[in-house]
């Protein structure tokens, strides 16, 4: 749309505006006190067409008008749904015919009136007055009924929320499945905390932290790209069970399942284990499914997922000789398959030549594998238990088994949904850990950061403990049939308007 008609139609608006100040009106509302949602006046609709119903109050925002000869229909759209008004010359005094003679598409209107079926058996209030909440100067984007520019939708939200059917409903499901996580956690005694973004220590991660400074203390922080450490701290201070819902930020890639700035939730137990995490995580998940649909089963593209519990636990090892096709302690093996899955280009030639010159460590090509060959196989929901305990630098290892660490993550679809594990509370073997890092591993990428005020916890006594953490984001769109990360996040984060296009790349963290 030119700016020139962008112009002339946002002038016409400005001229209806002032009609109706000159009507008396206030272009902007008022208090509107006691509607209704716009489903609740539905059930109220008598059940025959030509029978009057109650009066009823609604708002809302008009998304149709059409007329015919003295009448005037206009739907009109809340969060709950859509419902049509009738507006009839002989039952409206002057002023507020007049007054219907100035809303455009995009107006947010209330309204008085009595419930009628007509006769094509369409639900619709019979409008008796008319009161104007706020005259939208914005004209309604072409073809609105299915607005397909991507980019325009996601800058622009709000455009999305009102004009695409269906993601209203899908962004307050978020708040449901939200809601029900807590309820979840509140049953079983869990704390909700929060804890500090801003942290001096990029750690609980392997990750990329966003860089800020503190003007005041000259001192340089980190977003934070996990929610652990702290939690954990509150463990130590006594509270047993404790968890927080909040932002998370990692300065890397965006893809399907991957924004900058994200959701989580961590959850800890205290004389839990890793166990007791794959518990909580299957009535976590089960009851938010409950909260949004009468079925177990969800549609996923073109398939469905069947969350009915229990949900089949399998370990790392039993996976990766399943579909990578060796044991992942025959190392010679194991190097086999990375060449082969570089040849195919699933894995670069750069970490081929760290492997090939000894500078990763054969845990390291052993989870490098199995991301390409097992994890797009999981359709799930199942819980890979077992991990090897190099890549696993806070967790606590399998008793007698000292290479195997007491680690799982529960993937649906190919999809990391979770991750937990039996929380590591021996402050010197974690010590020694934050000192080692795993070869091939920049520091800017490993957990193993030397945080000494989170060692000088654990000496003061952490007790055995399971911990988990969930991606907010991805359960949203596993129970919203959403493809995208972005489809289910408000606010995605975009480059400047106007800002030429740069590939966005860079490969995403694991928890």
């Amino acid at each position: 749309m030119s700016k020139q008609k962008i112009d002339r139609f946002e002038k016409a608006r400005l001229e209806k505006l002032e009609k109706i100040e000159e009507l008396g009106r206030d272009p902007w509302g008022e208090r509107f006190d006691n509607h209704i949602a716009i489903s609740h006046a539905r059930d109220k609709a008598p059940e025959e067409p030509g029978e009057e119903g109650e009066t009823v109050r609604v708002a809302g925002r008009i998304m149709l008008r059409r007329k015919a000869g003295k009448l005037r229909f206009y739907d009109i759209q809340d969060y709950s749904g859509k419902i049509q008004l009738l507006f009839s010359r002989g039952d409206l005094s002057q002023e507020n015919w007049d007054l219907m003679g100035t809303l455009d598409l995009g107006d947010l209107i209330g309204i008085d009136g009595k419930l009628r079926q007509t006769d094509s058996g369409e639900i619709s209030v019979f409008v008796e007055e008319l009161t104007v909440l706020c005259k939208s100067l914005a004209q309604p984007p072409e073809k609105f009924h299915g607005a397909k520019d991507t980019e325009m939708l996601l800058r622009q939200r709000y455009l999305d929320l009102i004009y695409n059917k269906g993601v209203l409903d899908k962004m307050l499901k978020r708040t449901k499945i939200i809601d029900s996580v807590r309820q979840t956690l509140r049953a079983a005694n869990f704390a909700e905390v929060e804890t500090p973004v801003l942290h001096a220590i990029a750690g609980g991660a392997a990750a990329r932290p966003f860089v800020t400074h503190h003007n005041t203390l000259d001192i340089e922080l980190y977003m934070r790209i996990a929610l652990e450490l702290h939690l954990k701290r509150l463990m130590v201070g006594g509270i047993e069970r404790v968890y927080e819902i909040g932002r998370v930020f990692r300065n890397e890639g965006i893809d399907a399942t991957h924004n900058p700035e994200f959701t989580m939730i961590e959850i800890y137990q205290a004389y839990g284990n890793y166990e007791t995490m794959m518990d909580l995580t299957e009535a976590i998940v089960t009851d938010a499914v409950k909260t949004v649909s009468d079925s177990m089963v969800l549609p996923w593209g073109d398939t469905t997922i069947d969350f009915s519990s229990p949900w089949p636990r399998k370990t790392y090892g039993e996976l990766f000789a399943e579909h990578a096709g060796c044991d992942m302690q025959d190392t010679a093996a194991v190097r086999k398959v990375a060449e082969q899955q570089a040849g195919q280009g699933n894995i670069t030639r750069e970490f081929i030549e760290k492997m090939n010159s000894s500078e990763v460590h054969p845990d390291v090509i052993v989870n490098e594998v199995f991301e390409v060959c097992v994890e797009d196989a999981l359709t799930g929901p199942i819980l890979v238990i077992d991990y090897p305990a190099s890549i696993c630098p806070l967790t606590k290892r399998k008793k007698g088994v000292p290479h195997i660490a007491e680690r799982f993550e529960l993937f649906i679809h190919g999809m990391e949904l979770a991750n937990a594990y039996t929380e590591l509370n021996d402050p010197r073997l974690q010590e020694e850990l934050f000192r080692t890092q795993l070869a091939g591993m920049d520091e800017e990428e490993s957990m193993a950061r030397m945080d000494h005020d989170f060692v000088r916890a654990l000496k003061v006594g952490m007790p055995p403990a399971g911990g988990l953490g969930i991606g907010i984001d991805r359960l949203v769109m596993l129970l919203t049939n959403s493809q995208s990360i972005r489809d289910v996040i408000f606010f995605p984060l975009l480059r400047p308007e106007g800002a030429p296009a740069k590939k966005e790349g860079g490969k995403a963290s694991k928890a």
